[in-house]
């Protein structure tokens, strides 16, 4: 499987989720497919190894932060989880962003990274764009440098993609 909208089939769509007018896409049904999961693996490595090379991928909650490590062990780089408010340990920076259907925030560990590393943020899907862009700004906030960003799912309509400060990559579209 090397074609990448050959993941395409793996997204389930669930009409109404979370609140009606919403149709989320799961990427989980990748995870539980070997061939699937390997092809993500190597497609996200492929398109991560393209240009600069990174010193730390952060994974955004949650299926962000469970691809972002696989990806990290194949570069040989660090990791770094981005998750919401509340769910890490010791001094962590925030950022509040707005989502299609209300408002979150995010938080990273300060010492996840020191100024001046190159990082790639991962996600599973960028709709409006806010989670990503709240991501890099968290990260730029910590004196990294955001080299790209990373998505599995790009709804393109939604116009997502324009709010980041760096290139954007998606392996499908909608």
């Amino acid at each position: 499987m090397s074609n990448h909208s050959e993941l395409m089939k793996f997204v389930k769509e669930y009409p109404d989720f979370p609140k009606p007018g919403i149709t989320f896409r799961d990427v989980f049904p990748m995870f539980s497919d070997p061939q699937a999961l390997q092809s993500l693996v190597d497609a996200c490595v492929d398109i991560v190894s393209r240009g600069s090379r990174p010193d730390v991928i952060l994974g955004v909650e949650s299926r962000g932060f469970l691809l972002a490590p696989l990806i990290a062990y194949k570069l040989g780089i660090g990791f770094a989880p981005v998750r919401k408010v509340g769910k890490l340990p010791g001094r962590t920076a925030c950022e509040s962003y707005d989502l299609e259907y209300g408002q979150d925030s995010i938080e990273v560990q300060v010492d996840s990274f020191k100024p001046g590393q190159n990082v790639v943020v991962l996600d599973d899907l960028i709709a409006t764009g806010g989670t990503l862009s709240a991501t890099c700004k968290l990260a730029k906030k910590l004196g990294a440098n955001v080299i790209s960003c990373l998505t599995i799912v790009e709804l393109k309509d939604l116009g997502g993609r324009a709010k980041i400060d760096a290139p954007v990559f998606s392996l499908i579209t909608y």
